[in-house]
């Protein structure tokens, strides 16, 4: 694997090619777990950037200085609201230079908030065109719905400053809040008060503080998940197999996608879909439940799967994930099981992303039980 954390100790760093755009775009899709955006239109972007010469600077996390500023970049709102505003670089980086204005210094460095979906993405576009590195580390290892279901939240890190930007020229500062769910409360209603999407700067991190809490090499492993998945393509092997096989998961569940219940709220996209068994789970029905990300699957009335592990539904064909904005009647898929990050497998973690966080009244049984620290 041509990663970072399996790095020659004198290499820190690498320029990611063309191909490795196109890997991430599968591999952040796979790993939202149903959110963080459809990254299609942002690889849009990056393809046209490419051609015209812009490149993207990977760089390891424990290469940074403790003192290093870095900029966490997100996209926040509705994905279903996401597909009909289109992504655009320079939209993506106006919360960063809000930032910069704000602080009075330049960031040495971008992240993402989230490696899934889009959001993956969205620090690349800022990269290219702002000439930053992008650190290989995110906050969450995949998509969560809200910002205080990260990894930094979860170590109790400062909340602010936040800034936001829309496509009106509307420009949000939120330099203080009492609380990381009274920043996503008080950020969550501005955003819908600007049409459900939004690009952000949160919080900034020092060097230290992503090297100590945050989710390390996350760009790496989606670039090598979303590679396996191409190169399965390319010699007409399983692509689920391939993503079993690359992130030590579990199939749960094979059928089509029969009924999809959703509605865009507060900010989010809520709702459930049923799942008619095929093969071996023929004559069995899974529902999955999401918050803009797929959060608690229950078979035949049973709960089988829930949040921290990694709910991904994906195309059993070709193996893309499958959001819970374009998930829809008649669909074949197969709904997969991944490992969560420590970090939310902690009493703190739990409380932050367990399904008690997402209205479900469950003790948290991971897929995984006896296979995680």
């Amino acid at each position: 694997m041509n990663t970072l954390a399996n790095r020659n100790p004198s290499q820190t760093h690498r320029t990611l090619s063309a191909d490795d755009i196109e890997a991430l775009a599968v591999g952040a899709w796979i790993l939202g777990t149903g959110g963080g955006g459809d990254p299609y239109h942002k690889l849009l972007n990056m393809r046209i950037l490419y051609e015209k010469g812009h490149e993207v600077t990977l760089v390891d996390p424990m290469s940074l200085a403790d003192d290093a500023l870095v900029a966490v970049l997100s996209n926040m709102g509705a994905p279903l609201v996401g597909q009909e505003r289109l992504a655009d670089p320079e939209f993506a980086i106006k919360p960063l230079r809000m930032m910069e204005e704000h602080l009075g210094r330049k960031f040495d460095a971008v992240m993402a908030l989230e490696i899934g979906g889009g959001n993956g993405m969205h620090p690349m576009q800022v990269a290219a065109i702002g000439g930053y590195p992008v650190v290989d580390a995110d906050t969450m290892g995949r998509a969560y719905p809200e910002a205080q279901m990260t990894s930094v939240a979860v170590a109790g890190l400062r909340c602010y400053p936040l800034t936001m930007a829309d496509i009106r020229d509307n420009e949000i500062i939120f330099p203080r809040a009492a609380s990381w769910r009274w920043m996503e409360r008080i950020s969550r209603k501005a955003c819908t008060e600007i049409g459900s999407v939004a690009a952000t700067c949160k919080a900034p991190r020092s060097g230290a503080e992503v090297k100590q809490h945050g989710i390390l090499y996350s760009v790496s492993k989606a670039i090598d998940l979303g590679a396996q998945v191409l190169a399965a393509r390319a010699a007409h092997d399983d692509p689920i197999k391939a993503v079993l096989s690359a992130e030590q998961g579990q199939l749960l569940f094979t059928g089509k996608v029969v009924d999809v219940e959703r509605r865009a709220t507060e900010g989010f996209l809520r709702g459930q879909a049923r799942i008619e068994g095929l093969n071996e789970n023929v004559g069995q029905n899974l529902v999955v439940h999401f918050q803009n990300e797929y959060s608690v699957a229950f078979l035949d009335g049973a709960p089988i799967v829930m949040t921290p592990d990694l709910i991904c539904v994906l195309d059993t064909v070709s193996g893309d994930g499958i959001g819970t904005d374009v998930l829809r009647f008649g669909q074949r898929v197969s709904v997969l099981a991944l490992p969560a990050p420590e970090v939310f497998l902690t009493e703190a973690g739990l409380s932050a992303v367990g399904p008690r966080a997402f209205g479900f009244d469950l003790e948290f049984n991971s897929v995984f039980k006896g296979e995680q620290a």
